[in-house]
């Protein structure tokens, strides 16, 4: 058993997030987080540890094949494309993810990369906008961190 986490302190956006992988299974990712706007944020695991210039500096959506923007569910996907998290009217989410393209070990692995929380939801590369293959037309980093490995 594998297990990272990431620590999210932001802009008034605080909360924990949990990753654990068995083997060659596929990773579940749970969280709860606090202060965010209601409804759905694009969650997107980006290709870089990078947070010098906050979140600015993560880079693109983590993406080793070189696909385009989807969903969770799609084969043509990037490895990053987690979809979106449902805010409660409180501020409040609680998740579980489980995903295959994001392994805690090997040459793809997600360790030293970052999570990305999006101010607009992501349209799953569907939403005919010119951003929708590429970031899904999430809008704005609102608050990230980077994934380390935990003991």
């Amino acid at each position: 058993m594998v297990k990272a986490v990431v620590a999210i302190n932001n802009e008034g956006i605080k909360g924990t997030i949990n990753f654990t992988q068995e083997g060659d299974g596929p990773t579940t990712v749970t969280g709860n987080l606090s202060g965010i706007k209601p409804g759905l944020h694009g969650f997107h695991v980006h290709a870089l540890g990078d947070t010098t210039n906050g979140c600015m500096s993560t880079g693109p959506h983590f993406n080793p094949a070189s696909k385009e923007h989807g969903a969770p569910e799609d084969e043509n996907r990037h490895a990053g494309d987690l979809g979106n998290i449902n805010v409660g009217d409180d501020g409040t989410v609680s998740f579980t993810i489980i995903d295959k393209q994001i392994p805690l070990t090997g040459p793809h692995s997600i360790v030293g990369r970052a999570v990305v929380i999006h101010a607009d939801p992501d349209d799953l590369g569907k939403g005919g906008h010119e951003l929708s293959k590429s970031t899904g037309n999430a809008g704005g980093r609102i608050a990230c961190g980077v994934i380390g490995l935990q003991a």
